[in-house]
């Protein structure tokens, strides 16, 4: 028997509503503004309201410097797609980067708006 359930993860950004707008796109989740100060922090869930992912506001955030560790990417989080040329234009289009640095095939690498390392993978 697990102790808890349905974790949440908490990115830290310079601006939270946007960021969350990004992962709200790519994920199709919903924005949420459970404290009404979505300068600082903001929601996004799934209708299902099952798991979660929380942004916050950080004062001058450094961005991770991913592949080099002098400001390493300390979480990143991977989404599953059908066909990574397809999910590479969807998330170009919503301004994510995609990296220099490909490490792998199954996979692709990119930076959110905020800096943010996330990949693609094949599902």
């Amino acid at each position: 028997m697990s102790i808890a359930r349905y974790p949440s993860f908490v990115i830290d950004c310079p601006d939270p509503q946007a960021l969350a707008r990004f992962y709200g796109e790519i994920l199709d989740w919903e924005v949420q503004d459970p404290t009404g100060e979505q300068d600082e922090w903001v929601d996004l869930q799934p209708a299902d309201g099952t798991n979660g992912i929380s942004f916050q506001r950080v004062v001058d955030y450094r961005a991770p410097d991913w592949p080099g560790q002098d400001r390493p990417q300390q979480m990143h989080l991977d989404v599953q797609v059908q066909d990574l040329d397809v999910g590479e234009r969807a998330v170009l289009e919503l301004g994510a980067t995609k990296t220099d640095e490909q490490p792998g095939e199954g996979f692709r690498v990119f930076l959110d708006p905020a800096g943010h390392p996330f990949c693609l993978c094949r599902s």
